[in-house]
């Protein structure tokens, strides 16, 4: 099957705007008669659900969670990136294009980028209207700070719990049309299967988390607002329940999926304790604002640290190596988030890991509160030589600005970072892969949608920090309600999808069948068993390090332990009632599936992207060289790889190739 990106001809720059003067429209009273089904209703799904509801559609929407404010959406703590200029730092819409496509490691879609950057100023003039509390200047003006990988400060934010205010907002807009009756919200519904009728999406199948009933719900077109796949790793920030299964079963049912191995690596997150947790702990990217990165820079102070012998905040400047400031000159320790994540990898490996485990460095407040309480003592005409009140007054700056996240921190691990710097490390956060969808938001499924995080197209191999909501939001209230009318149009004579067809029959009929398999089968390890299992051979084989040897041997493995699963897996209790353990075995299963493809796909990549090091295509020769080495194999491997006709068009191909001669010749953090 062909790949029709359907991206529009013409300038980058105007293709947005054209495409939507020459698109097909529903006329309202038309939309009265047309209905579509939302899955998800996180910052993407949400957004979508409230605003095609005002255009007059009759929405479903669906959510695995008691409310749709329990999204994992509420997780996002650092900010929204939109190219507004207020700093007067020299951003534009160009520059947030420019910085979304280089921090992907140049595999985003740079006409889906673009349409992105262009949108979003419209984003934030939404969000105020709905009187999301972004932070202030002292004047009153929206305020800005900056994340890693740029040069300006575009990251607008509500302290640290942007993405729950921003989900607030979606929320009460979906709440006002819920009130109208043009959306009906389905809560404690998990969706299990896509159904399709004359190929085109038609429906779903879902369980009533509640009762256990197996339901039938049509519409005209899908949506699917699903979030990542991050728990592939069973450790991720992600929450527990944040799964795979409607994106996976949607690629089973025809609509392809791309770039299944590339995985953000958030550098920023509270290190793994034991074999105990469920679940990491991720510390905002805002943290790296203030805080900087370092290990001690001889391995005798590395021992005494980790023996308790040696407080951290003790050891003398000289002999602390900061090493993203050391490496990274232009951007410290604002560099990118697998930069970031890759760096303090190598460290750790080195032997210069800070806790117990050895997989740990430390975010350091220390020169921060002394900078912002002499500034403060300067201005309140006190002493900024009192080093008791230079530490007070700058620690009440720091509590102002991240004070949720301090509080956080301190109840999970029981250290206070005023007084002792945090400890961090890299985990598995955000997912570049997903659906793969064209220029309209559309699978290779007529009618099958794909929004937010869930699809493939805006991040390539990484992501900038703050842009995680930006394209949910982008997604659901500026793009979806433009692209889905093109094909709506076409339904308005079609009338209601009936749920009584030989179709909705059948699939319904598999997912019984998953489901006695799993409630039957009375085997003798539980879900979090295989879970546990799968995620330690994709952490230690197809995570931040990967080579041709581990890859194979995890494609082995997941493909032993899948059916290992399905026939020792033991799920207690019935299908007819609530039962946790059956809607996680089903997550399970599905990962389990994604987890091979997975590997699959990163033994196909022979470069290094992202958070991704592919050990054995690249020869390290020291860390500097190791690094630099690595960056131009990359780009020369991306360029052909590309060259092979993996872009989905020529228009795309050309584009991106011209912007990995711009970067060859300035790369500026690397």
């Amino acid at each position: 099957m062909a790949l029709d990106s359907k991206i529009p001809k013409g300038p980058i720059k105007d293709k947005w705007t054209d495409y939507k003067n020459h698109i097909n429209l529903v006329n309202p009273a038309n939309k009265r008669n047309i209905d579509v089904i939302i899955v998800g209703t996180g910052l993407a799904g949400g957004s979508a659900a409230a605003t095609l509801a005002e255009l007059g559609y009759n929405v479903k929407a669906f959510c695995f969670q008691d409310s749709p404010r329990r999204a994992h959406s509420i997780a996002a703590q650092g900010g929204i990136n939109a190219a507004k200029n207020y700093q007067g730092d020299g951003d534009s819409t160009y520059r947030l294009f420019y910085d979304t496509v280089k921090g992907g490691d140049y595999r985003s879609r740079e006409a889906n980028v673009y349409r992105l950057a262009e949108v979003s100023a419209n984003i934030i003039d939404q969000c105020v209207a709905q009187g999301v509390p972004f932070a202030r200047e002292y004047g009153g003006l929206l305020d800005n700070r900056s994340f890693g990988g740029v040069l300006v400060s575009r990251t607008f934010y509500a302290a640290g719990q942007t993405g729950q205010q921003l989900l607030l907002g979606a929320y009460s807009a979906m709440n006002r049309q819920i009130g109208r009756g043009k959306i009906k919200m389905y809560n404690r519904h998990e969706m299990l299967d896509i159904v399709k009728i004359d190929g085109k999406a038609r429906g779903i199948i879902t369980r009533n988390l509640i009762t256990g009933e197996i339901e039938r719900h049509s519409a005209h077109a899908v949506v699917l607002g699903t979030g990542g796949y991050g728990n592939v790793f069973f450790l991720s920030t992600n929450a527990m329940g944040s799964n795979v299964t409607a994106a996976w079963k949607a690629h089973k049912r025809g609509a392809f999926f791309a770039n299944p191995c590339y995985t953000q690596i958030h550098p920023t997150c509270i290190p793994v304790s034991g074999d105990h947790q469920s679940k990491l702990t991720l510390m905002s990217e805002s943290l790296r604002n203030d805080g900087r990165i370092w290990v001690p820079k001889h391995k005798k102070d590395v021992e005494a640290i980790k023996a308790g012998t040696l407080k951290p905040k003790d050891l003398a400047e000289e002999d602390r190596d900061y090493y993203l400031e050391r490496r990274y000159p232009a951007f410290g320790n604002l560099v990118p988030r697998d930069v970031a994540s890759r760096a303090a990898k190598e460290r750790c490996d080195a032997g210069y890991g800070v806790n117990a485990t050895g997989e740990a460095v430390f975010l350091d407040f220390a020169s921060a509160i002394e900078r912002y309480g002499k500034e403060t003592a300067h201005v309140r005409g006190l002493d900024e030589n009192d080093a008791a009140l230079v530490k007070k007054l700058g620690q009440e700056v720091i509590k102002n600005k991240y004070g949720n996240l301090f509080q956080m921190y301190e109840k999970i691990v029981d250290q206070d970072p005023y007084n002792t710097p945090m400890m961090i490390y890299p985990a598995v956060h955000y997912t570049m892969g997903g659906i793969w969808v064209d220029y309209n938001l559309m699978t290779t499924v007529p009618g099958l949608y794909c929004i937010g995080e869930a699809n493939f197209s805006d991040h390539g191999a990484n992501r900038l920090g703050a842009s995680a909501l930006m394209q949910g939001l982008a997604d659901g209230y500026f793009v979806l309600p433009y692209t889905i009318g093109d094909y709506l149009s076409n339904d308005i004579r079609t009338g209601p999808i009936s749920t009584d067809t030989k179709e909705f029959e059948e699939v319904e009929a598999e997912v019984r069948k998953n489901i006695d398999h799993l409630i039957n089968n009375n085997g003798s390890h539980s879900v979090d068993y295989f879970h546990k299992k799968l995620g330690k051979i994709m952490w230690n084989k197809v995570g931040m390090a990967r080579n041709v040897k581990g890859l194979t041997e995890a494609i082995s493995e997941i493909k032993a332990l899948r059916e290992e699963f399905w026939k020792d897996v033991k799920v207690p209790g019935t299908n007819e009632e609530y039962n946790e353990e059956l809607a996680k075995a089903g997550r399970v299963a599905d990962f389990l599936e994604l987890g091979e493809l997975f590997a699959k796909d990163a033994l196909n990549r022979e470069e290094s992207c992202g958070g991704h090091f592919r050990e054995d295509s690249v020869e390290l020769d020291g860390e500097q060289k190791g690094e630099a080495k690595r960056d131009d194999e990359n780009f020369a491997y991306v360029a052909a790889w590309e060259y092979k006709g993996e872009p989905s068009d020529a228009v795309l191909h050309k584009e991106q190739l011209e912007f990995k001669d711009i970067e060859l010749k300035q790369r500026s953090y690397k």
